[in-house]
């Protein structure tokens, strides 16, 4: 019989050393190079041009169909069902009883008790959970489940689907030569039907980097076909192939936090401890990682609350769900307030050029994300030298021309301009991460600044559900 959660978790001890000291560094992207021409001009493509993100290889994808589908959903995920229907999508954003976050993927209403999840592996897990887990009644749901693995968790290279996101200010000139016609008209997280070279294809309006353009999706056996009609659609319009390097950084203009520890790892309540023994010490919670220099005492430091990523909004008490209850008692409490920082120029050049020096070197920054973990938390300091929030993804926009990271701080020292300090590196040299050379800690200044820091994210396109949450009712 295979290692459980918990018994995996039993036999590590301390929870942050284990995660911390995982040899896992972060998600990789596989099935694409990591750059088709540089990542500089793929990040600048998605500001001036257009992008083919290809989001194939991944994602987990969980299809989830019955009876009770709808109802399983709903009961798991914080935000309203309202008027959700057959070809809309919204963000699907669950937490635990103790209303702390899992994770968020995106829901797609596919058709008539069918949905599909798609994103990173927590949320899909707790859904697999629950669809063979009790009702709130003690009774079963009506519900059947499948899950289609990442490329990286697979061996046969195939998918159910691909994905391709098409972004960018010329998205949907390509898009209507693609087609041959003028793209349907849908509103933000709305879907339809399209023909592209023969193929149908279900388009999904969306945004990522902060850019209007279309999610892309279809069977399998249809990728070249899709793919090679988008490329020629776009040689006359500046379409720039994404590769994994500028993939894994347009979360930084966007505001998207990509990277929520699941709150999987304590819990005293009976669901919680049915989860962990029923999920796999080889589950997402079992194999993660952590990184950065901010090390709480106990693994309940790293769990965050919708208002802490900026869900607050989302959250909605118009149906029972799991959760409800914590975060009726949570809604009036202070939270922390995501913000960007922007990095000092002065600084980062101090740290980087201690990469020359003979003696003790700061933790090197890789570009265009500087992420060395599953799960980056760097603590971020007041002028005081008080710990005043954590820094998460980080990572250099060419874009912008700054080093960029996504943070949430006490929102009593939230002020645009006002100058911070990230602590960068892991304290004592470093833990056994294999992305981790030894090296020293070191506090770099920054300013509090808006999210999503793209201006174009912002204003032209606010509706972003990256940045702001928003989806069909969400």
């Amino acid at each position: 019989m295979s290692e459980t959660l918990q018994q995996k978790l039993d036999s590590k001890g301390d929870i942050v050393e284990f995660l911390r000291n995982q040899q896992l560094g972060p998600n990789p992207y596989p099935g694409v190079p990591a750059e088709y021409s540089n990542w500089r001009n793929e990040q600048r493509a998605w500001a001036e041009s257009a992008v083919l993100f290809n989001q194939s290889y991944h994602m987990v994808e969980l299809y989830v169909r019955g009876p009770d589908a709808m109802a399983l959903l709903e009961y798991t995920a914080i935000n309203s069902f309202k008027n959700f229907a057959v070809n809309k999508a919204k963000q699907y954003v669950p937490v635990t009883p103790d209303g702390y976050v899992i994770g968020d993927v995106i829901l797609f209403y596919l058709d008539e008790n069918e949905f599909s999840l798609v994103g990173r592996a927590p949320a899909i897990e707790w859904v697999e959970f629950h669809a063979q887990y009790k009702k709130p009644d003690g009774s079963k749901w009506d519900v059947e489940v499948e899950r289609d693995e990442r490329t990286a968790m697979r061996n046969d290279g195939k998918r159910k689907n691909y994905r391709f996101q098409l972004q960018g200010p010329n998205a949907m000139k390509i898009l209507e030569k693609a087609m041959g016609q003028t793209p349907p008209d849908l509103k933000f997280f709305n879907m339809a039907h399209v023909d592209i070279n023969g193929k149908d294809v279900i388009a999904l309006r969306h945004g990522m980097a902060g850019q209007p353009g279309y999610e892309l999706f279809g069977p399998w056996a249809d990728y070249e076909a899709v793919h090679s009609a988008l490329v020629e659609a776009g040689k006359d319009h500046g379409l720039a192939l994404v590769g994994g390097r500028a993939y894994s950084s347009n979360t930084l203009e966007s505001g998207w936090l990509p990277s929520p520890l699941p709150a999987f790892y304590t819990g005293d309540s009976e669901m919680m401890k049915d989860f962990r023994t029923w999920a796999s010490g080889k589950s997402y919670a079992g194999m993660c990682s952590i990184g950065g220099s901010y090390v709480p005492d106990s693994i309940e430091g790293y769990y965050l609350t919708p208002w802490d990523i900026g869900y607050g909004h989302i959250v909605k008490f118009d149906h029972d769900f799991v959760g409800r209850e914590a975060l009726e008692k949570m809604a009036d409490q202070k939270h922390k307030q995501k913000v960007t920082l922007a990095l000092d120029n002065e600084d980062m050049m101090r740290v980087l050029s201690s990469l020359y020096a003979e003696g003790d070197r700061a933790k090197y920054f890789e570009f265009p994300s500087a992420v060395y973990a599953m799960h980056p938390f760097d603590e971020v300091k007041n002028a005081a030298g008080e710990v005043i929030g954590v820094s998460t993804w980080v990572g250099y926009s060419s874009n912008e021309g700054k080093m960029l990271t996504l943070a949430m701080i006490d929102p009593d020292e939230v002020e645009m301009g006002k100058e911070v300090k990230l602590v960068w590196g892991e304290p004592n040299g470093g833990t056994s991460k294999p992305t981790v050379e030894p090296h020293v800690q070191t506090e770099i200044k920054a300013v509090i600044s808006p999210v999503p820091y793209s201006n174009v994210a912002r204003t032209a396109y606010a509706d972003s559900w990256r940045a702001k949450g928003v989806g069909a009712n969400a």
